[in-house]
């Protein structure tokens, strides 16, 4: 999530000061990703400093209004344009957690994928039931809201159906056979030779392509 886009972008409907900038982004996103006032300061800064945004009238209650500049209209723009790209490679904590798991010995990954669905159930239940909470579902507010809710459940029903997915792929593998041991074998210091870092990247790859 782009917290400097976005405050840039409500910035582009006119000038506000930090803690209205606050209300304005849970405004549009229910409060799903909530921002306290010193991470909000901190971006104006960077975004000062970047000439995409200044400041300008202080009210009567000492509120100092910032204003986007042109070059942050732009960026804006740009930011509404372009599409979001995904990291190449994973770095899911659950994927990894699994992946480990499944070659640590003794440790029963069925009992582990079980514990994750019910949680990822639970919360998918949670959901449902916030996205339905709503009193005006026509509601601009209620309108933005839902769409990041909606985000939300989508990726809790894929979670889930993948759990599914790795449960089924290693009933067919004994467990015994997908232990690994420590290796004996010493590893190099320094950074990974080029050929290291590129199988490394097609694992990524791969991996990305059969989750």
């Amino acid at each position: 999530m782009s917290v400097r886009q976005s405050l840039l972008a409500i910035l582009d409907q006119g000038p506000c000061y930090g803690y209205q900038l606050r209300a304005e982004f849970d405004r549009r996103t229910g409060s799903t990703w909530p921002l306290n006032v010193g991470q909000i300061y901190n971006t104006l800064d960077r975004l000062e400093r970047d000439g995409l945004v200044e400041k300008g009238d202080v009210d009567e209650q000492g509120h100092v209004y910032w204003r986007i500049t042109d070059a942050g209209s732009a960026e804006v723009r740009a930011w509404l344009s372009s599409p979001v790209e995904r990291s190449q490679g994973t770095r899911d904590e659950l994927a990894i957690k699994l992946a480990v798991a499944a070659t640590l010995p003794g440790v029963d990954v069925g009992e582990v994928i079980q514990t994750q669905r019910l949680a990822s159930l639970r919360q998918l239940q949670e959901l449902n039931r916030a996205k339905y909470a709503g009193a005006n579902p026509d509601g601009p507010e209620e309108l933005a809201w839902s769409l990041v809710v909606d985000s939300m459940i989508f990726a809790t029903e894929a979670e889930v159906r993948w759990l599914d997915h790795t449960e089924q792929r290693l009933a067919s593998h004994p467990q015994h056979a997908m232990a690994l041991e420590l290796s004996t074998e010493k590893p190099k210091r320094g950074r990974p030779s080029k050929s290291d870092a590129a199988s490394a990247d097609a694992a990524d790859r791969a991996q990305e392509v059969t989750a």
